[in-house]
Formats: C-alpha cells, structure tokens, sequence
C-alpha cells in the first residue's frame, strides 16, 4: 500500500478529538447555541480569520474549512477551559460547525498543505496583484486581510512538513507593504492604491489636502528617515502623537476645510480661499483667546515672517485638534487643554523661529517615539483624574473630600498654574500633591486636634 504520510488533513490523524482538547464532551453541557460570528471579546483574535474563511467559502469550501479549524486551535490555546463570558458557547458552535464541514469537504486524494498554498499563490495573484487597480480601497483592504490570514495558514500547515520556497515568500512580503496602504478609513481614503471613490476627485478635498501638504520648508528631525507627508505627521514627529490620531485629525481637518471652503467659493478650486483658514482658527481658539484674556497671558499664536500665514495657522490648528484627539477624558477640562496648547504653541514657534530648537539650540530637533504626548503629558494629568474618581467611592464620599471635573479645571483658571506647574509639567505641583497618602493623614491630624482642643477647654473649666 502506498504511503499517505503528509496528506491527511486534521480530523484524519489519529484521535483528532484528543488533540484539539481533552474533555471535548463539556462543551455540549449547554443548549444556547449562539452564532458563529458572535465572538467573544476574549477572542477578539480570531474575527479576521473567521472573516477570511467566510469570503473565501464559496471559492475553497476546504480552504475556509482549515481557516475555521485553525481558528478553532487558536481560541482553544487562548481559554482552554473556556472560562470567559461566552466562549463555551462560540467553541461549540464552531466544533459543530467544523464536524459538519470536515464530511462536507473531506477529499483524500488531496494534500492539505498544497491545497492551502496553491490557493495562497492563487488569491495573491488575481486578488492583489492583479486586483491592485481594478478593484476599490475597500476590497483591496479586505484582499489584503484575506491573504495575511492565508499566509498565517500557510506557514502552520505547510512549515510542518517542508520549507516554504522563496516565491511564496515575496508573495507575503508584498503583501505585507501594501498593508499599510489599504489601512482602515472613514470617509477619505488619503493613502490607499488602487481605484479611489468620487470624493477624492473633488476640488475642494484636493485643495485641503494640497495645503496640508506644503511641508517643504519646514525642520525636520534630527536622525529621521521617515517621509513627512503632511503637516499633521510633521507635527506628531516633533512632539510624539499616535499615529491613529494623527489619521483621525488629518480626515477631520480635511473635511472641515472643505466644508467651508464649498461656502466661501462659488467657483470650484484647487486652492483654499483665503477665508476659509481664518474662519477655521477663529472657530477652534475661540475658548483659547478668552482664556489668555481671562488669565492675563499674551496668545502664543505667533506669526513668523519667514513662513506664510496660512501654514502656520494650519500648523496650530493641527497642532490644537491632535492635542485634544489624545486627551481622553482630559477633554472635559477645557482650561487644561488651553494650557497645555499655550505652551506647545510657543515650543513651535521656537521650532520654526530660525529652525532652532530652544531646548538644544541645534538647528534641528529631536524625534518623538508616538507615546510621547500621551506618556509625558496626558497621562500625569489623567492619573490625578483617577485618583480622585477612586475617592469618590461611587457616590457615598463627600464632595468636600475629593474633586471632580470641574474642581481640577478651576486649577487653571488663574495665571499662578503657570508659576507652579509650569512647562515641561512639574509633577511636584500642587496639582499632583493631592495623594492617597495625604488624605490617609488627614483623620490623624483632625483626632489629635480634637484632642488638644477638648484638653484645653477641660483645663480651663
């Protein structure tokens, strides 16, 4: 008899049932049966390759069959004793579902691992390579997800038994590239290859982007061989914003721009009408400059002549939505978002002023990692945040004892937080002071106050 080593598929070797999981019977313990796509939180992992085996089904009915099973294995290594909400129940509707397509599908005459790398070769060259400028960013963001889960089972069924040759493995390479291009939008697909929507061919959309685009004359920083797309990324590299948020405000801000340029143009441009900007920054530092008033400061939005003005206010209003798209629940504290925009309106003007950085005096400065902002200035402030919602004790503490939103807002309402907190923050402040330690101290204080007190008034009596 011929030998069948390396052609049986998962559920033909030998005890399949026991080497997926032990006591596979538990499983069938409850009746609810929820569907297969409801993934438990826990599984969150899994959803692409579920997806993938999904849209692939009807092209490979045994390919999608493996997706599943790996997917199966996966969840199975993450909670193998099925302890989080909801997952006995998804791992027994998808071992339901495997059983049933393991009959459906079963073929053997045919190898498991060149069925999946045939398939593999196959998708990438009609679905990506060839589907590069056919299909939309949006199928080609999914083609692209598809052939990352395929090449992950790839390597988990054909790595067992042989090397994986080099063609396969520019394949995954290109594929890996041209991830980042097909990445998750919401309206503007700014970056993706391929076929773009109607709404990218519209001119004030590509006057928008046009003007965040001027960043040629702008420093750079020191050691950085990354391409500076935009204003927005020029930014997020001087002071270390994430790169979700700098995709979030960079389509906000695009959108906002041609919004109100549609207004001030009757005749559809390229270019930004020279209102438009001006009604923007009006709009956004409006709390800015009452705050500067209110506070007694000079506005630190500064025009330098060496650039034009429309830049630089594009420039502070990048600056201002990126601050407040990693602010969290710092959003709430308006005035703190004032303070901390004043401060780094002046560390860009310092920038920008002769390119010299004001901290090194080097004529370029330093890159940012994109946890920067968040780790040195949110996260300070949010942890006070924390700290004293904890001291609330969901309702049953004193307002006296503990201070909310607004109580850490008025922190900023007078000139002395720039005396005491000052910039970079000084986590000695006041401000920060208020810790668990304190408020631990405060009872003892009070008893031995009580103490000397009725000690007093009983030698006087």
């Amino acid at each position: 008899m011929a030998s069948t080593s390396g052609t049986k598929g998962p559920f033909e070797t030998a005890d399949w049932r026991k080497r997926l999981v032990r006591n596979i019977e538990h499983f069938r313990d409850e009746e609810d049966v929820v569907d297969i796509e409801i993934v438990p939180s826990s599984l969150a992992v899994v959803v692409p390759i579920l997806r993938a085996a999904q849209a692939i089904e009807k092209e490979n009915p045994r390919v999608a069959f493996l997706c599943r099973f790996h997917a199966f294995e996966k969840a199975h290594t993450m909670d193998p004793a099925s302890s989080g909400r909801g997952v006995r129940q998804f791992k027994t509707n998808l071992l339901n579902k495997l059983e049933v397509e393991s009959e459906l599908t079963e073929n053997h005459s045919r190898n498991d691992s060149k069925e999946v790398l045939n398939y593999y070769q196959q998708f990438y060259e009609k679905k990506i390579r060839d589907g590069e400028f056919t299909h939309t960013p949006e199928e080609m963001a999914e083609n692209v997800q598809i052939a990352v889960v395929l090449y992950e089972l790839v390597k988990k069924e054909v790595a067992q038994r042989q090397n994986i040759e080099d063609k396969t493995k520019r394949y995954a390479e290109d594929v890996e590239r041209k991830r980042g291009q097909y990445e998750h939008y919401n309206i503007l697909p700014l970056y993706a290859v391929g076929v773009k929507p109607a709404i990218m061919e519209l001119p004030e959309i590509k006057g928008a982007i046009n003007a965040l685009c001027d960043v040629g004359n702008l420093p750079r920083p020191m050691e950085s061989f990354k391409k500076v797309n935009d204003i927005l990324e020029w930014i997020a590299s001087v002071f270390g914003f994430q790169k979700g948020n700098v995709a979030n405000q960079r389509e906000h801000l695009i959108l906002l721009l041609a919004n109100l340029n549609i207004r001030n143009s009757d005749v559809p441009s390229y270019q930004l009408h020279e209102d438009t900007v001006k009604q923007l920054r009006a709009t956004i530092f409006k709390n800015y400059e009452s705050w500067c008033l209110y506070v007694r400061c000079e506005s630190n939005i500064r025009f330098l002549d060496e650039y034009v003005t429309q830049q630089m206010e594009l420039i502070f209003i990048s600056l201002y939505l990126l601050i407040w798209g990693e602010a969290s629940n710092i959003r709430f504290m308006p005035e703190c978002i004032c303070y901390i925009f004043h401060h780094m309106c002046d560390e860009v003007s310092k920038i920008l002023d002769k390119n010299t950085f004001h901290v090194t005096g080097s004529t370029h400065q330093e890159e940012r990692d994109e946890e920067y902002f968040l780790r040195e200035v949110i996260s300070p402030i949010y942890h006070v945040v924390l700290k004293e919602a904890r001291r609330n004790k969901e309702g049953k503490t004193s307002h006296s004892k503990w201070r909310n939103y607004d109580d850490l807002n008025e922190y900023f309402w007078s000139n002395k937080c720039f005396h005491d907190l000052r910039w970079p923050l000084n986590l000695k402040a006041d401000f920060f002071r208020h810790s668990d330690e304190t408020q631990t101290a405060q009872p003892v204080c009070i008893y031995f106050l009580y103490l000397f007190s009725f000690t007093f008034c009983h030698s006087v009596i």
